[in-house]
């Protein structure tokens, strides 16, 4: 018995035969071509024919996987439609006079690498998309096409890594689970997997799963153990696991549709994060009671103009409306740090996660800013809304704020425009300033939302993405957790509410020191909700 291991993504146990999906496409040589015109002619051609065949896919992932899951392929047109990437391969065409193949592929990986390199977990599961809609292209241009087909014998299905597309057109029945080299927790193949009921491995290291084609595989997709001829101990122990989970899932759904109380009656309003509004269908069945971070940098990053603020208005209101009155937070463009985009011009910092980022931004150029507060007061009217501001440091930005958002508000209503005018808003407690202030802050706004992640980094002076000094990152740290006792303590005497939307608040090892905190909200990935619920039954607030 050999065995390896990855990131576990979808839960569940199961055994079968390794079937390995090669990569469809390998590298493409620079082609060189007499008449540049003529390839940008093919490229437009593939491009037509790929957002056709994605309108297609489209329907077919709202039948299988629901709407919220089927708009990633809107998106993917809308990915083959934008100006920057089209620009980029037409422009590598036409000056290095090279084939159309070779300038979408290198075009692909670029977008890419943008990607991969930011902090921020779903941001890089973006790269796959990029990746999938130009394989799409570059398989019509080769002549490779796209889609694949593991035969009736049912198999675990393994593979260098899997295109969301590709994942969308798996069919259950005869897949028992994935396991990928590449991928991450956040990603579409992720999400869809989880979405199938397939128990689901990423980012296996060490081992070259192509290696073990027809060998029989065990997959535990909850620690993201494989195990490579099981032996009879090991099959045994899965099997007991298996019933053990699918008891606790049985056990996690008696608490659907209740509220949220601690154990000596206190309510706590579990809510969900999410990165755009591909997320919806995973927080509707997740029973989140609201929305804790919709994260709104989504609609700035990969492009070299600003968004509209049409753009914005669907964007929030699709979301906004589908929550049918439940609150729904939505955080302020976050630009800046490790999330860089190329429509701001955003001058190179030696350290970013300490410049111009987030609400500096905004009030360094309220005219983006506008726009965005426009937008989201046009959502309000749709449903329940609530203005995240981060990077708050000072009273001073506060009142900066509140008076452009007053100015929306006066524009908005001379023209005629609805929109709810109690919109509560509040500030990110992310910076230890927030949090030693807080007293200070607390009475000019309607709440604070705890971002652990950075809230951490700049207590500890531990860079986050800085690998070497990844264990000095701890965000069980003395200094954070009184922090955020005094966050909690000023926002309850100046009578607001206080959440935590970092990654912390997933942590049970911390929910009963949250809860005593007095902690009011808690958001979380949907995927965690009826467990944290489940936990929080389980704790008092005393």
């Amino acid at each position: 018995m050999t065995t390896t291991k990855g990131i576990g993504v979808s839960r569940g146990v199961a055994v079968g035969e390794l079937w390995f999906r090669a990569a469809k496409i390998t590298a493409i040589d620079p082609r060189a071509v007499a008449d540049p015109e003529a390839e940008v002619k093919r490229f437009q051609d593939a491009k037509a024919k790929a957002i056709a065949q994605l309108a297609i896919l489209y329907t077919q992932t709202e039948e299988k996987l629901g709407k919220e899951n089927s708009i990633l392929f809107q998106i993917h047109q809308m990915m083959l439609e934008d100006l920057d990437y089209n620009d980029s391969i037409v422009g590598i065409i036409r000056e290095d006079r090279v084939c159309a193949e070779y300038a979408v592929q290198e075009t692909a990986k670029k977008f890419a690498d943008l990607f991969e390199t930011m902090d921020d977990e779903y941001m890089r599961g973006r790269a796959a998309d990029v990746k999938d809609v130009s394989e799409r292209v570059v398989g019509i241009l080769t002549g490779n096409g796209s889609g694949f087909n593991t035969g009736e014998k049912p198999c675990v299905l393994a593979s260098d890594d899997l295109t969301p597309s590709e994942t969308a057109q798996i069919d259950p029945k005869t897949v028992l689970a994935i396991v990928t080299s590449g991928g991450s927790p956040t990603s579409h193949t992720a999400i869809f997997a989880r979405t199938m009921g397939i128990p689901a491995v990423v980012a296996v290291d060490g081992v070259s799963l192509q290696e073990y084609v027809g060998k029989t595989v065990a997959v535990d997709g909850s620690t993201g153990e494989i195990f490579i001829e099981p032996d009879a101990a090991v099959t045994k122990e899965l099997a007991r696991k298996e019933r053990e989970q699918r008891e606790l899932a049985e056990r996690l759904e008696r608490f659907r549709g209740k509220k949220t109380v601690t154990a000596d009656g206190r309510a706590v309003d579990l809510y969900a994060n999410i990165g755009g509004p591909q997320d919806m269908e995973a927080v509707l069945k997740s029973d989140a009671e609201g929305i804790g971070l919709f994260r709104s940098e989504f609609l700035f990053l990969k492009r070299s103009t600003l968004p509209t603020e049409e753009e914005q208005f669907q964007a929030y209101s699709s979301v906004v409306s589908k929550m049918n009155g439940k609150r729904v937070v939505i955080r302020t463009l976050d630009i800046g740090a490790d999330k860089q985009a190329e429509s701001f011009n955003l001058p190179k910092e030696d350290n970013p996660a300490m410049g111009m980022r987030a609400i500096r931004i905004c009030l360094t150029r309220p005219e983006i800013f506008k726009t965005q507060l426009r937008a989201l007061y046009r959502a309000s009217s749709f449903g329940n809304v609530a203005i995240l501001l981060p990077m708050i440091t000072s009273a001073e930005e506060i009142v900066q704020v509140k008076n452009i958002c007053a100015e929306v508000k006066e524009e908005l209503k001379r023209q005629e425009i609805s929109f709810h005018p109690d919109v509560e808003i509040g500030i990110m407690i992310e910076t230890p300033a927030a949090a030693v202030i807080s007293d200070d802050l607390a009475p000019l706004v309607d709440f604070f939302s705890v971002g652990t992640n950075d809230l951490t980094q700049y207590t500890l002076a531990v860079d986050r993405q800085n690998k070497t000094i990844a264990r000095f990152n701890n965000t069980h740290h003395k200094a954070v957790l009184r922090l955020l006792q005094t966050a909690a303590d000023n926002a309850h005497r100046a009578g607001i509410w206080i959440g935590i939307c970092g990654e912390l608040a997933a942590d049970e090892s911390l929910t009963e020191t949250f809860v005593k905190m007095g902690i009011d909200e808690l958001s979380v990935a949907p995927s965690s909700v009826l467990s944290l619920r489940a936990k929080i039954s389980e704790v008092c607030s005393v």
